[in-house]
């Protein structure tokens, strides 16, 4: 740190701080859905990037209509852009859970290979359409540029927007899954199958639901994703093996310990990776988390149910 002064380094540290609180905001979008999906219903949905991948291009598709047939909605069609992520993502997610999720239930490992087969499907389709090369999404002015907060410190305007988003998505899940009665089932499912059946619990039809919301939740990752970097069909797979540590560091199902792990890794990789090069602050970040669960297996937040 030669050469650094300490009004230097308390801007870099703020500056990175927000840096990683954009890679928080999208890790904890995947991760929310990736902990509905893995921590309430069992299943290994290796696929979770590809649906975060088709939220971005959702954006980036409804961004070139904006552009070449309303030019007078580019300043207003974002918002409604991620609420169609959101719908897009949720429906191929149900179509999934019909068509093949169902069947593997109780079978981690069958899922885990279903849906990492699926995710090369998936990668292969987005090339065949979009192409290999990446795309960026053209992003309202009011996403563009940074608010001065002191003479050294710059804010980018996109990174508070995403925050926003994350901020707004995990009060709606909190809510759902612990004030609602779809919360309720689903809570009911995951602690005994047989006995929420029994009740009347409509077991396979929170089980479809519960995965396209999770799906759903990946798809608006895509959307505030595209704010921050192109989209390519690999985009989704370069965060899954993030996502999965989030949701493990965290602990299984737990909601806290999600948002406390994604903000975890989020801010280490960050401020390490401006220290160091980008490999080392991974590795580091890495060798921690591991260290951290062979003194806590159960993560920083285990749930009741969890053994």
């Amino acid at each position: 740190m030669d050469g650094y002064s300490l009004s230097d380094l308390g801007s870099i540290l703020v500056m990175q701080g927000f840096s990683g609180l954009s890679l928080f905001s999208v890790l904890l979008l995947m991760a929310l859905g990736l902990a509905i999906i893995f921590g309430q219903m069992g299943v290994i949905n290796m696929a979770q990037g590809e649906f975060m991948t088709i939220g971005a291009y959702t954006i980036y598709m409804s961004s070139k209509v904006a552009t070449s047939y309303f030019p007078a909605l580019v300043p207003y069609y974002f918002p409604f852009a991620i609420a169609i992520a959101f719908l897009v993502a949720f429906v191929v997610g149900y179509l999934v859970e019909f068509l093949l999720i169902r069947h593997l239930y109780k079978r981690p490992l069958d899922t885990l290979l279903a849906t990492w087969g699926l995710s090369l499907i998936m990668q292969q389709f987005f090339r065949s359409v979009f192409g290999a090369r990446e795309v960026s999404a053209t992003l309202p002015n009011w996403l563009m540029g940074a608010w001065k907060a002191t003479p050294t410190i710059d804010i980018p305007l996109n990174g508070l927007f995403v925050m926003l988003i994350s901020a707004v998505v995990t009060a709606s899940v909190v809510l759902l899954l612990y004030r609602s009665n779809w919360g309720l089932r689903v809570r009911a499912t995951t602690q005994n199958r047989v006995m929420a059946g029994a009740v009347g619990i409509n077991t396979k039809k929170v089980d479809r639901i519960t995965f396209a919301i999770g799906c759903g939740i990946a798809g608006i990752a895509g959307a505030t994703f595209t704010t921050i970097a192109s989209t390519g069909p690999t985009s989704g797979s370069l965060y899954i093996v993030d996502t999965f540590l989030v949701v493990v560091f965290g602990g299984t199902a737990s909601l806290l310990g999600t948002v406390a792990s994604a903000f975890s890794i989020a801010q280490a990789q960050s401020v390490l990776t401006f220290f160091m090069t980008n490999a080392m602050g991974k590795v580091i970040t890495l060798l921690t988390i591991i260290i951290i669960l062979m003194l806590r297996p159960e993560g920083l937040f285990a749930a009741k149910v969890r053994k």
